[in-house]
């Protein structure tokens, strides 16, 4: 499986998965809850450094760039599509909010291994077996879905830059075409690991 982890020795590398999981949900959820004012946009991105420079990473800002850089299209997306629809405030206030629950969201990815979280959310659903929950699945799904979501901004990021490189303009309509290309062939080749592995 594709993984961004990380090595490291920083707290959350060192802090257990199960835990990390609830910490990093609770502070995901709290930006996401945030009111679509000015003021909401500042405190997303203040709770997001912080998140970073926490984390003990040793080259926690850097990996914020890096990890902003990389959903850099949800930004111009998420942002032009508001925009449209609702007023600059609201626009800001909201992309402001996405990305920061995408960005916070990476650094479980980057500082847990996949073994540790898997097991990890299997504990914590294992009482749900009762009610005819698998638990192996319902992990198996949350691990996929945390980890795509960086891997398609990298992806997206992979396809800008070899635009750039062959002297292609900025367009959103040159760019959508090459990304869902590579997008359903990592898709493709990911669903095949998955079942050469026996998960159907």
């Amino acid at each position: 499986m594709l993984t961004l982890y990380r090595p490291g020795n920083g707290r959350l590398h060192r802090m257990p998965a199960g835990p990390k999981v609830l910490l990093l949900l609770a502070v995901v959820l709290g930006v996401s809850l945030l009111p679509a004012v000015w003021w909401a946009a500042g405190a997303a991105a203040a709770v997001t450094i912080l998140a970073y420079a926490m984390a003990g990473l040793g080259d926690g800002m850097r990996e914020l760039g890096r990890q902003v850089r990389s959903v850099r299209w949800v930004v111009a997306i998420t942002l032009a599509g508001q925009l449209v629809f609702l007023g600059p405030e609201q626009a800001v206030a909201n992309a402001s909010r996405v990305v920061a629950a995408v960005v916070i969201a990476a650094l479980l990815v980057i500082t847990t291994r996949v073994s540790a979280l898997l097991h990890a959310v299997e504990r914590g659903l294992h009482p749900l077996q009762r009610l005819r929950v698998d638990p192996q699945r319902v992990a198996l799904l949350l691990t996929v879905t945390l980890n795509t979501i960086p891997v398609l901004a990298r992806l997206a990021g992979e396809v800008r830059d070899a635009q750039r490189a062959r002297g292609t303009r900025a367009s959103l309509r040159l760019f959508v075409v090459p990304f869902l290309v590579v997008a359903l062939k990592h898709a493709d080749e990911f669903g095949d690991a998955l079942t050469a592995r026996g998960v159907r």
